[in-house]
């Protein structure tokens, strides 16, 4: 039974991001329901397991920049150059994205496909309105989901931000993974969205880790992209390199990879950090917690991360910033210590937490059962529920 197809367009411009795991485990749902799934994203890395695995089941995954030949290229050079010469910048009354070549592509997929509803997944509040506009232009309903929203960059569509209202009240639903997120969007672009809904990302359920001993060396685990401007990976190195920091028997463990990865490393090396490591990506959620006592985030910038719920439920107490959601699931000084995210500010609160160090196991404690009365079993298919009710 095939009763049509339902487009997910994800801005997410790396091969896979974290932000993708919520489309990703509603699809079976929508399967389930009897609609093909057809997923856009800017390039298609046919290899990575997730989407691999996604393709046998079925999923159709569309590039909305393919390799263009090397005439196009040239073609579309010379245009712009000839635009830019004569000064044309297209129709005022549409917004920038609407002549880029993503959207444009998008489109040729949009009348293809014919799609009942497009789900447009974005990284932050603004990198996949392009798809949107284009349903919009379209008269193709869309759903829109906002993984986070930053507070210290606001939008710059000033031209256009009539428009860009007109996307979100437009949309069938409007999704945010967090308070803040649903907050801080409304107020960047002016409008208010009633009858928008605040959905958890999937999680997979972890058990209380029992913790470990701590008689030698108290291991902090950092876990997330490495990409300073908004994990602020470097905050956490500077204060590992006071003297008294040094001296403390703790090590903090990095686990992820990011573009800044050198410069880290850099960092640590020129400010003479030496208990730190770096693991890169790491599978094994079980041996992760039962070697850590706590989990450090100094974000600069947050949605709500998953490795806060995620620590949580191993049992571990959170050292972090209140930038994003992530105060929305903790209690200062009862399963967390929550500072800025500034490097005086951050270093308050991690000192703040080793003077509470011998509570960490009990925090922790708090923190599993906290998180288990707080979150649904199955958000993934709320969500598609969601989705679905309006087709």
């Amino acid at each position: 039974m095939n009763k049509g197809t339902v487009i997910i367009a994800s801005s997410i411009m790396d091969a896979w991001g974290g932000s993708e795991e919520l489309w990703a485990k509603t699809v079976p749902f929508f399967q389930q329901a009897g609609y093909k799934v057809v997923v856009c994203k800017h390039q298609i890395d046919h290899k990575h397991k997730r989407i691999a695995g996604m393709i046998d089941e079925g999923v159709t995954f569309l590039s909305t920049a393919p390799a263009k030949p090397l005439y196009v290229r040239l073609f579309w050079k010379i245009v712009n150059k000839i635009r830019q010469w004569a000064g044309v910048k297209g129709d005022p009354e549409k917004p920038y994205f609407y002549y880029s070549y993503d959207s444009l592509t998008f489109k040729k997929y949009l009348k293809t496909y014919k799609p009942r509803i497009v789900l447009v997944s974005q990284g932050v509040n603004f990198d996949g309105l392009h798809y949107a506009h284009a349903c919009m232009d379209l008269n193709i309903p869309y759903a829109l989901v906002s993984h986070k929203a930053v507070d210290f960059y606001w939008p710059q569509f000033l031209d256009h931000r009539e428009e860009i209202r007109s996307i979100f009240r437009k949309a069938r639903h409007c999704f945010f993974v967090s308070e803040h997120t649903k907050r801080l969007t409304e107020e960047q672009y002016g409008v208010r969205l009633p009858e928008s809904h605040v959905i958890l990302n999937p999680v997979k359920p972890t058990d209380y880790i029992p913790y470990p001993s701590s008689d030698d060396v108290f291991h902090l685990c950092c876990i997330g992209r490495i990409f300073i401007v908004e994990k602020g990976q470097d905050m956490l190195i500077r204060v590992l390199s006071q003297p008294k920091w040094k001296s403390r028997p703790i090590v903090v463990n990095f686990i992820g990879t990011g573009p800044d990865e050198i410069v880290l490393k850099e960092l640590a090396e020129m400010l003479d950090v030496k208990n730190i490591n770096f693991y890169g990506h790491i599978d094994n959620v079980y041996e992760l917690w039962s070697k850590s006592h706590a989990l450090v985030l100094p974000s600069r910038t947050e949605g709500l991360p998953l490795v806060i719920v995620e620590a949580m439920m191993a049992g571990r107490p959170i050292i972090t910033t209140d930038v994003g959601g992530n105060r929305e699931f903790l209690e200062e000084g009862e399963t967390a210590f929550i500072g800025h995210a500034n490097d005086e500010s951050f270093e308050e609160t991690m000192e703040r937490a080793w003077a509470n160090r011998e509570r960490w196991s009990e925090m922790g404690k708090k923190a599993s059962c906290s998180i288990r009365n707080r979150i649904p079993g199955n958000p993934e298919k709320i969500f598609a529920d969601h989705l679905l009710s309006t087709l």
